[in-house]
């Protein structure tokens, strides 16, 4: 699936280059931006360029920005170097940050990108944020378990505990000792 990004700039070029088979037609500017939806300003302009080049004028000029120094390749070389996991680069724990990626990055692509930077190429991987699950490692299931079956129930209070000795004046319990 191509990115939003993309999509949307194909969108718009399919758009002016529609808007350049109109002018060919010789439809109004007018016309143009109605059938198309578009305000009469960018008709305009389209109309300009269109006039200097034709419609190859029209095409999308492709990504801004730019090139990425990380190839594709290298982008596969980074992602099998992240699913060998953190300790596999020297860290100290298996939790990965923009910055430990940062650094794989540099280590394996010889490329140095930001972390903010590194934040966007996870996502474009279809990487997503991950929180390991805090636990401590004393922890006892099998006492926990037995709490919750056990000691839980017995030292919980049933409704009609705690219904009985509510001080509000709604409780149909309280009302009822009234009459």
């Amino acid at each position: 699936m191509l990115p939003s990004s993309h999509r949307d700039r194909t969108a718009r070029e399919r758009r002016r280059l529609k808007a350049a088979k109109l002018f060919a037609k010789g439809q109004a500017q007018a016309d143009v931006a109605r059938t198309l939806k578009v305000s009469r300003e960018a008709v305009r302009k389209w109309h300009d360029v269109w006039k200097q080049g034709g419609a190859i004028g029209l095409r999308s000029a492709g990504k801004p920005g730019p090139k990425s120094r990380l190839t594709p390749e290298k982008l596969k070389r980074v992602e099998q170097a992240l699913l060998k996991g953190p300790t596999a680069y020297g860290f100290a724990t298996q939790l990965w940050t923009v910055g430990r990626i940062a650094a794989v990055i540099q280590k394996v692509a010889k490329v140095r990108h930001h972390p903010s930077y590194v934040w966007k190429l996870l996502t474009a991987m279809d990487w997503s944020c991950q929180r390991p699950e805090t636990r401590a490692a004393e922890r006892n299931e099998t006492a926990i378990r037995h709490w919750r079956k056990v000691t839980w129930p017995r030292i919980k209070k049933k409704r009609s505990e705690w219904a009985q000795s509510s001080p509000s004046g709604t409780n149909p319990v309280f009302l009822n000792e009234q009459r």
